[in-house]
């Protein structure tokens, strides 16, 4: 039947695609990278918003030290033909096995990452060094997403309004490569996970979420999800785990956080169900930098969501393993909605 929705990836999705009119269209590509030995890393993302004139670059480096060198940028673009802006460049070598990432610009290096939750006083108080980043991404796994699309080939549609993606995937890499933050090296030979979206989005889109990518080693990684888009509906759960090559879908999970006084994550137990297994999963934060997009609607109101940021170093089935937790909220009333009330 031609109204019948089915799901499709094809390696052009690989690439940029044409955007529709929505305003807030947005061609995303995120990448991280962590090496486990030396408890250092990084993720770099691009997101190409042309019908708005430009594109977010982030560039976050996470030193063995506990320095974070952080950039952010809004470089002007008139086209979505390709991924490369600010100085990031995302280049696809080989649909689904093999991308590449390079930066050439500066990063602010901070002592204190927890300074960036006031860009302008954290970019005027630390020194801005010059970062050179070359990494290469190899498919470890299968993709895991979906393009959603009627029978017939037609897009399905969505409300640009309150949009976050219309089509999201992501895989697990191996990653190698070099990051050079000032007159440091690291020499990454590690693992990560990337991920691809395309549409409308507004970071405002849902109330909060947490996403935890990790991963063990290249037989064994795990993405878990908690997504709540507000209403009476419950949090929807999701995520997979990569065993040998295979994915097995998340059918349930939880997340069970620790905070500090600023209502950031410091730790999680976790416990995610597939029709194979259950796992539980401990994590440790390592180094976290908190974010923000602020965002003025048509009637003038302002909109304030934080991302807090964080190298969170796991355990499950007596491995260690290494990714992030990213917390989305929506800050309202000066407090993060999804953290526990002080």
């Amino acid at each position: 039947m031609a109204d019948e929705i089915i799901t499709v990836l094809e390696p052009e999705d690989e690439y940029t695609h044409e955007p529709d009119d929505a305003e807030n269209y947005n061609e995303s590509m995120y990448l991280n990278a962590f090496d486990l030995g030396i408890e250092a890393g990084g993720w770099f993302r691009l997101g190409n918003r042309v019908n708005e004139g430009y594109a977010e670059m982030s560039v976050c480096v996470y030193l063995p030290d506990g320095r974070v060198g952080f950039m952010f940028d809004r470089p002007a673009i008139d086209d979505n033909d390709a991924m490369n802006a600010g100085g990031l460049e995302i280049e696809v070598v080989t649909p689904f096995e093999h991308l590449a990432v390079r930066y050439r610009g500066r990063v602010c290096l901070l002592d204190d990452p927890s300074e960036m939750a006031d860009p302008r006083t954290a970019f005027r108080n630390n020194p801005m060094v010059e970062c050179e980043v070359d990494l290469d991404y190899r498919g470890v796994s299968p993709m895991y997403g979906v393009k959603p699309q009627y029978a017939d080939g037609r897009e399905v549609p969505v409300e640009p309004g309150k949009s976050f993606a219309k089509a999201h995937y992501e895989q697990h890499c191996a990653v190698t490569g070099t990051i050079r933050v000032g007159e440091e090296t690291m020499d990454i030979d590690g693992l990560g996970l990337r991920d691809k979206s395309w549409g409308p989005r507004y970071w405002q889109a849902l109330t909060w979420y947490r996403w935890l990518p990790m991963v063990f080693g290249d037989d064994f990684a795990m993405m878990l999800s908690v997504i709540d888009r507000g209403g009476d509906r419950p949090p929807s759960t999701g995520g997979m785990v990569l065993v040998d090559d295979e994915y097995h879908p998340i059918v349930d999970c939880s997340i069970d956080s620790d905070w500090n006084d600023a209502g950031e994550q410091t730790a999680m137990r976790c416990w995610a169900k597939t029709d194979e297994a259950e796992y539980e999963i401990t994590g440790e934060v390592l180094s976290m930098i908190p974010l923000r997009n602020r965002r003025t609607t048509p009637d003038g109101e302002q909109l304030h969501t934080r991302i807090t940021e964080a190298m969170t170093r796991y355990q499950c089935n007596g491995r260690t393993g290494i990714g992030m937790s990213e917390y989305l909220d929506q800050v309202v009333d000066g407090w993060p909605i999804g953290a526990p009330t002080p």
